[in-house]
């Protein structure tokens, strides 16, 4: 319980903070580029070289790639039949697939299963989530605009960002059995066990729910694949393909109702994929998500 408290007093901090006229209004992003640049990496660097990999890893590295073509094909389909633009067909797929897997769900995953779940949830996010948003992201946000798109782009911006950096750091330590020494793993796991704070109190200073378009059909669909049907779908390919239940697959399933990913959402709107849409879904999705990612964890224990 005291877990979900610090999640509601974060987000309840970040929102309060931005009716403060002296409190800087763009501080979010500095607080996002120190959870990107330092506390992920650092959390990083110190959980996953500890992990013993087997085949069910493959799973939560999977999950985002797979949701991402079912979410390409849905909103596609949906959008020819409800004659929507397509400015608001990739701003669905860009937000309704791409979870937020790090600001929100390592506090959840943390909340529900502490540090051996954010293990997993690592898996999930950094070869997962990154690399969509990084490759089919922006050739989705490319098709649906007017904008270019090219593969060295993609690859320059896989190549510098930080926790992808980190992430090949620590495979290579896992590779080659190399321990970090003692002092230096107090300094990792300080620097990384203030994501969830930090990043939570981050997504409160960027929620808004401000009147705008009435865009209330593609906001319900978007929220309802995105935190119904997307962890519905998960849940049946692990109970089909998977028999064993037990972290690797809990993990996965409540990262994939992970409310959508604000990165995902800037890209978006980058493009000129309907940024008020973009914004709605992530306003009104992190605290809907909140109830829907309790009643699916209800539903593992």
């Amino acid at each position: 319980m005291e877990h979900f408290i610090l999640i509601g007093v974060c987000l309840g901090l970040g929102m309060g903070l931005q009716r403060v006229p002296s409190f800087p209004k763009n501080t979010y992003r500095w607080l996002n580029h120190y959870v990107i640049a330092v506390a992920l990496p650092s959390l990083t660097l110190y959980s996953l070289p500890k992990m013993e990999f087997s085949r069910a890893y493959a799973y939560p590295i999977l999950m985002p790639w797979i949701a991402f073509v079912l979410a390409f094909l849905f909103f596609t389909s949906l959008g020819r039949f409800f004659g929507w633009s397509r400015a608001t067909i990739g701003a669905l797929i860009l937000t309704a697939e791409l979870g937020n897997t790090s600001f929100v769900g390592f506090p959840i995953v943390n909340a529900f299963w502490g540090e051996p779940g954010l293990r997993v949830a690592l898996l999930v996010d950094q070869p997962g989530t990154f690399l969509v948003l990084s490759t089919l992201g922006i050739f989705t946000a490319s098709f649906f605009s007017t904008g270019s798109f090219t593969w060295q782009v993609v690859a320059k911006k896989i190549l510098l960002f930080p926790p992808f950096l980190a992430f090949l750091g620590a495979l290579f330590l896992w590779k080659y059995n190399i321990d970090v020494p003692l002092p230096m793993q107090h300094v990792l796991r300080a620097l990384g066990s203030t994501v969830s704070v930090v990043a939570l109190v981050s997504v409160g200073l960027q929620l808004s729910f401000s009147q705008s378009e009435k865009e209330y059909a593609p906001l319900v669909w978007g929220l309802g694949f995105k935190l119904l049907l997307l962890p519905f779908l998960v849940t049946f390919v692990i109970s089909f393909f998977i028999p064993e239940k037990g972290l690797i697959t809990a993990v996965t399933l409540i990262e994939s109702a992970m409310p959508p990913m604000i990165s995902g959402a800037i890209v978006a709107a980058n493009y000129g994929l309907n940024p008020r849409l973009c914004s709605r879904m992530i306003s009104f999705g992190i605290p809907i998500s909140l109830l829907s990612m309790y009643l699916w964890y209800r539903l593992l224990i």
